[in-house]
């Protein structure tokens, strides 16, 4: 009995040696994957906020291009400002005409590698993390809004010099403003047909876009206004991106126009109807109105502002291009 129990005692210290070693090894392996986990969620936060600062960089770099002068240095400090440990860096790609490629990697450590991973406790290595943006810079080929086309004719936008100087637009002002038949069409300015309430979507280099005619505006803007009234009230600032005609064809409700490129016009007042949202400031009694400013009369239709430049960031495949006159659009290509 007593050889047993021996025998016995033998087996179940070897028993738990070997339970001792399996213990060992799987948390070996636990650890090893709780490491990867969390290694790899750090590679891919890194990257997401290395992708935030190369498409700020890019969008940033594109604007000041248009500008003028390309600041490749706005790269950098994006890059850093868009990374939790605010140690990134960015290379500038300026070789494409239009294009700004930027290119971010992590500086934790030495050259593009991100070194403070738990892989690194079993000589790892470190790893490479970087992300690229492309953005496009140009002037807007076509355009979604409020649905007014001004003539270039009659406000001599073609040289897309833009003085501020604020102006009174009327509807229908006669002189170059009239169809090649000599009726009176929408000159000066004209609304458009809607594709949904009080928005035209219109493209530049299309003799297609229609009119639609009378003295009144489309239906479905009294919202719009309101919401223009009630920024330049509060202080802000309307800037409204316009398309500009340079020959408009036919007459009332066959009449259409060739879009050549976009205008963006500060609005301070308008009369588009009466009463109501559809009057603004747009009497010589309101403020910073003059009797030359003033929109009077029952029948009498203008916009009155200036006109000024503008840049609007949005995202697309492409900066497709018409006639400059003083909007710029940067977008995302890829």
């Amino acid at each position: 009995m007593r050889r047993l129990i021996r025998v016995m005692r033998s087996r179940n210290s070897g028993e738990r040696g070997a339970a001792g070693v399996t213990v060992a090894i799987m948390m070996l392996v636990l650890i090893g994957a709780g490491a990867m986990a969390v290694d790899v969620g750090q590679i891919y936060s890194e990257r997401a906020q290395l992708q935030n600062g190369a498409d700020a960089g890019a969008l940033a770099v594109a604007l000041s291009c248009k500008q003028g002068t390309c600041n490749s240095a706005l790269a950098d400090g994006l890059a850093n400002s868009n990374s939790n440990d605010a140690a990134s860096m960015a290379a500038v790609d300026l070789s494409v005409p239009t294009q700004v490629t930027v290119t971010t990697s992590t500086k934790n450590g030495s050259s593009s590698f991100l070194t403070n991973l738990f892989a690194n406790a079993i000589n790892a290595g470190p790893v490479t993390v970087g992300a690229q943006a492309v953005a496009g810079y140009g002037v807007p080929g076509s355009g979604s809004g409020f649905p007014l086309a001004l003539s270039d004719n009659c406000f001599n936008l073609t040289s897309g010099s833009q003085t501020a100087e604020v102006q009174k637009m009327s509807y229908k002002p006669g002189g170059t403003c009239t169809g090649p038949s000599g009726t009176q069409i929408a000159g000066g300015w004209g609304w458009l047909d809607e594709d949904t309430p009080c928005n035209a979507v219109t493209h530049v280099g299309t003799n297609d876009m229609g009119s639609d005619p009378g003295n009144n505006p489309p239906s479905g803007c009294a919202t719009i206004l309101e919401n223009w009234k009630t920024t330049i009230l509060e202080g802000g600032e309307v800037k409204v991106p316009f398309p500009v005609f340079d020959v408009a064809s036919g007459t009332g409700q066959n009449a259409t126009f060739n879009i050549i490129g976009y205008a963006t016009f500060k609005i301070w007042g308008w009369k588009f109807g009466n009463n109501g949202v559809y009057e603004f400031r747009n009497t010589s009694a309101d403020p910073g109105m003059t009797s030359a400013l003033a929109c009077t009369g029952g029948n009498d239709r203008c916009v009155i502002g200036q006109f000024v430049k503008f840049a609007a960031i949005g995202s697309g495949s492409s900066v497709p291009g018409g006639v400059d006159l003083g909007t710029s659009e940067i977008r995302l290509i890829k």
